[in-house]
């Protein structure tokens, strides 16, 4: 009996010795598990940087609150200097109307505040919105002689900040600017135009704030598929100039210089060709006949029209400038010569028309309306006197007065038909000169036009 309890005795330390065991172990394990949390492990470690933990605000960070943000960097000292460069992202338009241009780009600042600064070992930078921007100092630009600009709000403010620990700052924001652009129209359309986009400081003169371009010119970087309808874009600089204004001082001002040259084509399509063959179509009366006034008047008038319309389109999509273009030269000629042309066949249908009357007049006159004053009476009544014999003759007698009375009518209708045949030679010639002017004008209009377009494009083109 006593060796079965001393074997239920035995059996009970066994369990109690197991559980006590198990209990220091679990314990044990538990106690190393915490202070590898607490020492920390090459793969469970976190990062000491403060940048890392989500607990910390960017504005603790930064100590935004600890200074005053109303004031530049280095207030009092030497000027600030501020770099800049440019991604032209499009040239979205050119307007000749307004004398205007589109262009959407990303506007990029770099300066230096060590207010911003912060201890960091890992990171390089840090980034953020547009939300930071309101809360710290940043340049004050803005687009000389802009109309009308704006910050891309899709899907949220296009804004980016970008800080690193030495307190150097990136400031970049995609704006869309139309902006003016002083056109110069008198070689138009045969044109080349230079436009500029100019960036300055609005409130600090060169004192407080120095603008640079900070790769030289190669701070404007371009899309290569930027393309325009009506120009070729020739090229992008940039040029640094200083700007006074007599109440507040001297600003830097950074200039985006682009050249652009309009294409021909369009116009030679639209308004060359069309005007040219208006003035050749004028061209084609000459070779109708003169008395065909239904075919020769309406040709003339429907090429003047045609080239009034012309004229009309052109200058309904330009400016209202005050000197001459290059395409109102050529129209204005070509208008010239189609006006030309109507008041070549009214000279020569007046002309016609005032011989044709006079040779009706010659058909219509009496043949034997004789041109002796005299005599009319003695070749009337058949009889006559000596004083009309001593008036016409030389001592003639009474004998032969027969024979004088026939000389004297010889002598008249004689004088009547040189008369008359002077007067139709006289005729004749009129109506060959008449009809010389359709024949002269065939090869004078088509030569001036052509010598006026050698000129023309010479000087232009």
């Amino acid at each position: 009996m006593l060796t079965v309890h001393k074997m239920h005795f035995s059996i009970f330390l066994l369990l109690w010795g197991w559980i006590l065991s198990t209990e220091c172990r679990t314990h044990r394990q538990g106690k190393e598990i915490h202070e590898v949390y607490k020492k920390g492990s090459p793969i469970l470690k976190r990062s000491p940087d403060i940048t890392k933990s989500p607990l910390t605000k960017s504005e603790q960070l930064l100590r935004i609150d600890d200074h005053d943000f109303s004031m530049r960097p280095g207030f009092g000292g030497p000027a600030i200097p501020v770099g800049v460069d440019v991604q032209v992202e499009s040239l979205d338009s050119i307007s000749e109307v307004d004398m205007d241009f589109t262009m959407t780009l990303y506007l990029r600042h770099y300066w230096k505040d060590e207010r911003l600064s912060f201890p960091s070992t890992n990171n390089q930078s840090m980034t953020f919105d547009g939300r930071l921007v309101k809360k710290i100092w940043v340049p004050d630009m803005f687009f000389v002689h802009s109309k009308r600009s704006f910050i891309h709000d899709t899907t949220t403010d296009n804004v980016m900040l970008r800080v690193q620990p030495d307190g150097k700052v990136l400031y970049s924001l995609r704006v869309t600017v139309t902006a003016m652009c002083n056109m110069d129209f008198s070689r138009f359309p045969l044109d080349t135009q230079t436009c500029s986009l100019e960036i300055e400081s609005y409130a600090y003169t060169e004192d407080d704030l120095m603008l640079y371009w900070k790769n030289g010119n190669d701070s404007l970087k371009t899309d290569e598929r930027i393309s325009l309808s009506q120009f070729l874009i020739q090229e992008f600089h940039t040029t640094t100039k200083l700007a006074f204004y007599s109440s507040t001082g001297w600003y830097n001002r950074l200039y985006i210089n682009f050249t652009l040259r309009r294409h021909i084509f369009f116009f030679l399509l639209q308004t060359y060709f069309p005007a040219t063959l208006m003035v050749m179509l004028s061209w084609v009366s000459f070779w109708i006949d003169r008395r065909a006034v239904p075919a020769r008047v309406p040709l003339g008038i429907t090429t003047v029209l045609t080239m009034s319309t012309i004229i009309t389109g052109v200058n309904a999509s330009m400016p209202r400038v005050s000197y001459i273009k290059a395409v109102d030269i050529y129209l204005w000629v070509s208008f010239v010569f189609v006006f030309l042309s109507v008041l070549e066949y009214a000279a020569v249908n007046y002309l016609t028309t005032v011989q044709e009357r006079k040779e009706r007049k010659l058909r219509d006159k009496p043949a034997c309306a004789c041109s002796l004053p005299q005599p009319r009476p003695m070749m009337v009544d058949g009889s006559y006197n000596d004083g009309d014999v001593n008036e016409l003759g030389h001592f003639m007698s009474h004998e032969d007065g027969d024979k004088q009375d026939r000389m004297m009518v010889q002598l008249a209708l004689g004088s009547e038909r040189g008369s008359a045949r002077r007067k139709n030679q006289r005729y004749v010639s009129m109506r060959i000169d008449t009809h010389a002017i359709d024949k002269y004008s065939r090869i004078i209009f088509p030569g001036a036009y052509i010598l006026f377009n050698l000129i023309y494009w010479s000087i232009f083109s």
